[in-house]
């Protein structure tokens, strides 16, 4: 089935649920990925998913995030305090940067599959991670793609997940091949 198959609303779909798991506070099983950068990440991919499907406006998704989401009880869950400014740099930055990680992404897709097909959910994930990869050198190469392997996981079956993660790791070891060398020199 082609990407864009999902006809039901995100927001009502098993993802959203799995999203707003990931979200809430910590049981011990999942406190690795219960994180301020973390919950960045996944708000910022679902600013990103939101702006992308409903065309909302940046400084209106901001702000609608950080006054309603970050941190706060939604719908009986509480989610996690999420590092702002991170938050932020990745949403405004994914903008700012779309026609350079665009291509970037393109590339590295297989022939004939680019990424105006592939799902909004997965695009958001994928260009956040690209994002990322290129411009938080502060973040090491395998925490960036194994976080938003992360993220991936609350949105989409293991398939998708998969190609995800094949998808990053080419655009780290292109973006940071020195980060690599090192490993296995």
């Amino acid at each position: 089935m082609p990407p864009e198959r999902r006809s039901r609303s995100y927001a009502s779909s098993a993802a959203w649920r799995r999203a707003k798991a990931m979200a809430r506070e910590p049981t011990p099983e999942d406190a690795r990925k219960a994180n301020r950068r973390g919950a960045a990440r996944l708000a910022a991919v679902q600013a990103l998913y939101q702006m992308d499907i409903a065309g909302t406006g940046v400084n209106d998704i901001l702000a609608q995030f950080e006054s309603h989401w970050i941190g706060r009880e939604v719908e009986g869950d509480q989610y996690l305090p999420a590092e702002a400014a991170f938050f932020r740099d990745v949403v405004v930055g994914v903008l700012r940067e779309q026609r350079t990680l665009d291509p970037l992404i393109d590339e590295i897709l297989s022939q004939g599959w680019p990424l105006k097909r592939i799902e909004a959910i997965l695009r958001a994930v994928l260009r956040a991670g690209a994002y990322e990869l290129d411009h938080r050198r502060d973040v090491p190469a395998r925490v960036v793609v194994s976080e938003y392997v992360d993220v991936a996981h609350a949105f989409v079956d293991r398939e998708e997940v998969g190609m995800v993660n094949a998808v990053l790791d080419r655009i780290a070891r292109r973006l940071r091949a020195a980060e690599f060398d090192r490993a296995t020199g």
